[in-house]
């Protein structure tokens, strides 16, 4: 049942075609460009791997990053917190606190206890309070509020703190507060 108007092609046709493209190139000359495309290919082979290694480390960091920077927005909203805490152990001196009912005695001391604690768990997620007093100013780190007339300290160190500071990492998560003295010699 084979049809009589139907030829098959040439067998060697496809072969000649190909031999006829193969035949252009001399085997010196398909080598090199064989050797050429293999450079190439290493070429691209290194840039892929030093771009993912690359994004490993920067994926490392942004980890890193997330993992220390992650609560900063908490971390800022509790600072009141502290700030709370400590204004109301301010609040009664320690002279004041002697001749105190044993209630009220024991109330200040729970607050000191809580605020003690409250302040390692703000150091252990790597919320850390600025020691601002006495201190060279330091725009970075303190906010300047105020200059204090002193002939006695050098210009430029912090005299009062109004309102502590706080790093977390090695970002300051709030300036301190404070007051700089100004009179004496530039401190070093």
């Amino acid at each position: 049942m084979s049809d009589p108007n139907h030829t098959e092609p040439a067998s060697e046709a496809p072969a000649s075609a190909g031999a006829g493209e193969n035949a252009s190139l001399d085997p010196a000359a398909e080598v090199e460009a064989l050797r050429a495309e293999a450079a190439g290919l290493k070429d691209r082979l290194l840039r892929t791997l030093a771009e993912m290694e690359n994004l490993r480390r920067r994926t490392e960091r942004d980890v890193a990053d997330a993992k220390t920077y992650g609560v900063t927005s908490f971390a800022r909203e509790m600072l009141a917190l502290a700030d709370n805490l400590r204004r109301a152990l301010d609040a009664f001196p320690a002279e004041a606190r002697a001749g105190l009912d044993a209630s009220v005695a024991t109330l200040i001391e729970g607050v000191d206890l809580t605020e003690r604690d409250f302040q390692s768990r703000l150091v252990r997620f790597g919320v850390k309070k600025i020691e601002a007093l006495g201190a060279r100013f330091d725009p970075n780190q303190h906010e300047a509020l105020y200059e204090i007339p002193d002939e006695t300290q050098p210009a430029g160190l912090v005299a009062q703190v109004i309102e502590p500071g706080y790093t977390i990492g090695e970002r300051v998560l709030r300036p301190a507060k404070v007051g700089v003295s100004r009179g004496g010699p530039k401190a070093n």
